[in-house]
């Protein structure tokens, strides 16, 4: 599909892979071609699991393009959270096989999904915003409110606390946690189940559980942009 995104499907079940070969990033590119990806399978009507590389998920924005200030990192940080918005309310199940570190929006995205599974291992989960300068976006504090422990929320967001795999299914970044070498039998189990589900009902569900959330964040983005 591009440089950074494949994209496979089979019986309904899609399977988008994130590699850019390093820290998976999230660039101009990155958000381009996962949408691209995500427009496919919502085509498809699929099922979604995505993943990353070997030990890493999403590093988070590409500071090399926030650094720069002005309207390249508006552009990017408004892309960020459109992103999130539109998988937090995406018609169809996304899973997320997290395959290590994923920091900043990264676990942002992880937020935004219905069902995150991560592995075993030294590896560092959650938002690291406030640790290095930077204050989390309000489209980031809305979407961690809905979805981390009133216990974590604090730790998290202002705190800057990072957590272990098993820590972050504790704070509410992820649903489990399995050796590296189940995450994609685990995921595609998951995806199974899912498509046995009726969609339509799913999506209605979704959408009335979420409805708060979708519309808090979607202001957020304004009230961080465009007031």
């Amino acid at each position: 599909m591009g440089n950074i995104v494949t994209y496979q499907e089979n019986e309904k079940i899609a399977t988008i892979t994130i590699d850019d070969g390093k820290a998976n990033a999230v660039s101009p590119q990155f958000v381009e071609e996962v949408n691209a990806a995500l427009d496919h399978a919502e085509s498809d009507k699929a099922v979604v699991i995505l993943t990353g590389r070997q030990g890493k998920f999403s590093a988070g924005f590409d500071l090399s393009i926030v650094s720069q200030g002005g309207e390249a990192t508006t552009n990017l940080v408004r892309s960020g959270g459109q992103l999130v918005l539109r998988m937090l309310g995406f018609p169809s199940p996304i899973i997320i096989a997290c395959n290590g570190h994923s920091i900043a929006l990264g676990a942002l995205l992880l937020l935004s999904t219905d069902f995150r599974i991560g592995v075993e291992g030294n590896f560092k989960i959650g938002l690291n915003e406030v640790a290095i300068g930077m204050s989390l976006p309000y489209f980031g504090v809305e979407i961690a409110k809905e979805r981390l422990t009133a216990t974590h929320l604090g730790r998290s967001v202002t705190n800057a606390e990072i957590f272990t795999p098993q820590g972050a299914v504790e704070a509410g970044f992820l649903d489990t946690v399995v050796p590296e070498e189940q995450l994609m039998e685990t995921a595609m189990q998951s995806a199974q189940a899912f498509t046995k589900l009726d969609m339509n009902a799913y999506y209605t569900t979704k959408l009335r559980i979420r409805e708060n959330a979708l519309n808090a964040i979607k202001n957020g983005i304004t009230k961080e942009f465009d007031s």
